[in-house]
Parts: C-alpha cells; sequence; structure tokens
C-alpha cells in the first residue's frame, strides 16, 4: 500500500530552473531512512549523488519540509525530489517558438533535442526550456516526437487544459503532416506505389529501445492492426556522395516523401517505411543499430525525419489551429 495526497491544498514544490519536481511514494510502515529508501527504490543512481541533492535542499517531504539523509520516513506518505544530471552535455541549438497564448505554446524543434528530460539531457531539454524562457511551471507536451526527430510541438500552457489536448490526439482528431527523405521507390526490393497506406501492427522490439512489426502469419486476425500512415512519394532526386574512396563520388537515388500518420505508435513513420524497404536517410535504429547509448551524435547527420504540419479544433477555446514548421530537411542534393 502506497499513502498519497489528494487534498487541493496539498503542497506543491516550485519549479525550479525550469525543472519540475518528481515524486515517489513510500511503502507504509518503512523502517529506512531517507537516503536508504532512495538508493534501494533508484539503485542506478549512486549514493554520492542523493547525498549532494540532500546537501543543496532537493529532496521534500509531502509538507514541503527539507529532508535530511539520516530522517525516519515513518508516517510519510511520499518525496518529491528534483532531478540533476552532472556534465549534462550542451546542444549547439535552440527550439523556435511558433506560437503562444493563454492556452497553447507550440515550438519547432531541432533535431536531437529530447521534448522531456530523460537519458543524459535534463536542463537541455525543449520542456525545460520553455519553461524557463516562459516562465510557465505548469507547461507540459500534450504530444510527443523522438528526440532524433525535428519539428513541431504542442504543449499545454494550464494543468486543467492538458487533458482535453491529450485526449484530442488519442482520439486522432488531429491532422499531422511528416516530411521525410529516403532512397527513391525503385531502390526498395518491394518496389512500392505510392501513394499508399501502410498499415501493420507494431510490438517492442526484443531490444527495448526499438519497434517492429508483427508478421502477418503471426496475427490473430486477418488485418489487425494498431498502426496506420498515408505516404506518398512527392520528388526525386539525386545526392552526390563521398564514396569509400573519399576522392570519387557516388550517385544515390533519393525521393522526398510525405507521411500522415493515423495512428500514433512509437517511431511509427521511421519502422514503417523501413518495412518498405525505404529507410530514413541517417536512422540510427532501423534497419539496424549503428549507434550504441553513450555514442556522441553526429550533428551533421540528423534524421531525415521533420513534423512538418499540425492542424486541429482546439477543444479548449474552438478555435481552429493550423501551425508549419520553418526548418528543412538538408539532404544533400
Amino acid at each position: 500500500m502506497v499513502c498519497g495526497m489528494s487534498s487541493s491544498n496539498a503542497f506543491k514544490p516550485p519549479v525550479i530552473n525550469g525543472v519540475g519536481p518528481s515524486t515517489v511514494g513510500i511503502p507504509a510502515n518503512t523502517t529506512l531512512f531517507a537516503i536508504d529508501f532512495l538508493t534501494s527504490k533508484f539503485s542506478a543512481i549512486a549514493r554520492e549523488e542523493w547525498l549532494l541533492r540532500f546537501e543543496v535542499g532537493e529532496i521534500l517531504n509531502a509538507a514541503g519540509r527539507v529532508m535530511a539523509p539520516q530522517d525516519s520516513l515513518h508516517n510519510q506518505s511520499h518525496l518529491h525530489y528534483y532531478r540533476s544530471i552532472r556534465n549534462e552535455p550542451e546542444l549547439p541549438f535552440k527550439a523556435t517558438l511558433i506560437f503562444q497564448d493563454d492556452y497553447l505554446v507550440v515550438a519547432d524543434k531541432p533535431h536531437f533535442m529530447p521534448v522531456t528530460p530523460g537519458g543524459r539531457y535534463l536542463h537541455q531539454s525543449l520542456l525545460v526550456q520553455l519553461k524557463q524562457q516562459l516562465n510557465l511551471p505548469e507547461l507540459s507536451p500534450v504530444h510527443r516526437i523522438d528526440r532524433e526527430t525535428a519539428g513541431l510541438v504542442v504543449f499545454s500552457v494550464r494543468a486543467q487544459d492538458r487533458n482535453a489536448y491529450q485526449e484530442m490526439f488519442r482520439l486522432r482528431q488531429v491532422e499531422k503532416t511528416y516530411e521525410a527523405i529516403a532512397g527513391a521507390p525503385e531502390t526498395s526490393p518491394l518496389h512500392p506505389k505510392f501513394p499508399l497506406v501502410h498499415r501493420s501492427m507494431m510490438v517492442q522490439d526484443s531490444q527495448f529501445f526499438r519497434m517492429c512489426e508483427v508478421a502477418a502469419m503471426q496475427l490473430k486476425s486477418e488485418g489487425e492492426f494498431n498502426s496506420e500512415t498515408w505516404i506518398d512519394c512527392v520528388e526525386k532526386f539525386v545526392s552526390n556522395t563521398a564514396s569509400a574512396n573519399q576522392n570519387e563520388t557516388q550517385s544515390i537515388s533519393l525521393a522526398r516523401y510525405l507521411l500522415k500518420p493515423l495512428t500514433g505508435q512509437r517511431h511509427q513513420l521511421r519502422v514503417q517505411m523501413n518495412s518498405l524497404g525505404l529507410p530514413l536517410i541517417n536512422d540510427q535504429f532501423y534497419p539496424q543499430v549503428l549507434k550504441h547509448a553513450n555514442a556522441h551524435d553526429n550533428f551533421n547527420a540528423p534524421l531525415q525525419l521533420l513534423a512538418q504540419t499540425i492542424a486541429f479544433k482546439d477543444p479548449v477555446t474552438g478555435a481552429s489551429r493550423s501551425f508549419a514548421s520553418s526548418r528543412q530537411l538538408n539532404a544533400s542534393r
């Protein structure tokens, strides 16, 4: 059993430098001290790191009292703590603010920037930077795009509106268009004909950070799917790139695609284009993993995928909303 607080008057820890608190529930009747509970609960974080957070007053109880490492947790319901990352890598670019009113913020995100804190990134995440820049402590993304993907991200300004905007995405009441660059259709062994609608059943891969499509023979019923995307090839061109011999160049047939996802599975567009025999240019996960978790990003070779446009009827104001990215994919031509 985990105790919690439901009162609207419950203490709400402040957002500090754009970083909001995380909360962890404490099992009833625990005999552990605060430091022992946190180190056992989050074994991936070193004890020394937790001691530093205690030292700077980043561990609070449910009432907002700053906790000490040896404080008893008897009769405590939960702890608030602030995440921190030592030696966080700095990204050499910033997002562009597209739109802001009392209800929504829309940002145009560069490649390599995570929408929310995760992994090696905290202050460099889009959410933390916008909270700090705009002084909006309740700001929250209502949908996500991959760290490797550039383009539009929509945020809810007020906590009371968040569910309405998220429900809009869950009910597929949003029109989204992505742009991508991959090999020309004739380079695929499947020779797909465009435009087409690609439907598939997607599940988590054996490598937890990837997704994969279930083979038709493994489906419970014919036509079963949980991902659907309309895809068209809108332009073909030739790219001249360096060959293995740096003194020579080779021509590669590429194409620009428009993709309109009707569902929102993780990595959906990357997986589906790969299954068509057309993996996106500079994709480090599909068809095979080319970059390990701690490898440095190659900022000169971004994934060629852009969240280009988004449109919807605002569920809070009733207004028609439509936004477009000012970014462009940069595969050489």
